[in-house]
């Protein structure tokens, strides 16, 4: 969509930093959290006030924490994303809503379905999921769900950062073999989230993850391989050896089918990315 003006929430993060990247050439506005509190209709009203398409990639992210926290976390990730939807709608603006694969229980077998039903067992995943319906209530003609999981990339902490500085301090790293899901580079998901944006794609939910499934050891493994340090330094366990206080998903392998019927291509594999992002020096090696 050229031609548009663009508003992103969650400025300065991860994703949103990717995003504005990918939106080069575009008339595009990122603002943080200090410049848009987005549990205030009022802010809100005033930043999205002459946008066209809002990508809304501010949350409450921290899992533990929301455990005791869930009132705060609710705020942003279910009040904060139905304010955005609420005015997009008198706006006739375009949302995009990243949310999160802990919507999902991660118990099942399998790829979760787009359409799966949601259940939640975490504090941040239930306000992940009543931020979703939400958006959907609120604006279900000119919003998409973009669910995501396994984020890293070239801006802030994530797994791979925090892989890459264990590994060059330790002899070894123990990492857990019982948790499945897609690592899925921010940078991939940016153009993905762009390319959905281009398209005639319908309104709705959509999964924007790698493809492929991995567990975080291979995931740890592949950041060392393609980071420059030995993989076998990496040494397997379970979850029962990193008890949190908040649940993580078994499962958190999410289908594409969306992206197929909407005759787009999805991600990529998540090696492949992992090993670009090292190669081409977006993820600096050890």
């Amino acid at each position: 969509m050229t031609g548009l003006s663009y508003l992103i929430t969650g400025g300065g993060g991860m994703l949103a930093t990717d995003l504005a990247v990918a939106l080069t050439g575009r008339d595009v506005t990122s603002l943080s959290r200090a410049q848009l509190d987005i549990t205030s209709v009022d802010a809100v009203r005033t930043a999205l006030a002459g946008h066209d398409v809002i990508i809304n990639a501010a949350a409450y992210t921290k899992v533990d924490d929301a455990e005791t926290h869930e009132a705060e976390a609710a705020m942003v990730n279910a009040v904060g994303a139905s304010n955005i939807a609420r005015v997009a709608a008198e706006n006739g603006a375009i949302v995009v809503q990243v949310s999160t694969d802990y919507v999902f229980s991660g118990d099942d077998v399998g790829p979760y379905d787009e359409d799966a039903d949601t259940a939640p067992r975490s504090a941040y995943g239930r306000t992940k999921a009543d931020g979703e319906r939400r958006v959907l209530e609120a604006h279900p003609d000119g919003s998409f769900i973009v669910r995501t999981a396994w984020l890293y990339g070239e801006h802030g902490p994530n797994f791979a950062k925090t892989m890459l500085a264990l590994g060059s301090r330790r002899p070894e790293v123990q990492v857990v073999t019982d948790q499945l899901g897609q690592p899925t580079w921010t940078r991939d998901l940016a153009h993905q989230i762009v390319r959905l944006l281009d398209s005639d794609a319908p309104f709705g939910i959509y999964h924007g993850t790698a493809s492929g499934q991995a567990s975080w050891f291979d995931f740890a493994r592949a950041v060392f391989e393609f980071g420059g340090l030995d993989p076998d330094n990496v040494k397997p366990t379970t979850s029962a050896a990193f008890v949190r206080p908040a649940p993580r998903p078994g499962n958190s392998v999410l289908g594409h089918r969306a992206w197929t019927e909407a005759g787009l291509e999805p991600m990529r594999d998540w090696r492949e990315a992992v090993s670009e992002g090292f190669s081409t020096g977006a993820l600096a090696r050890a």
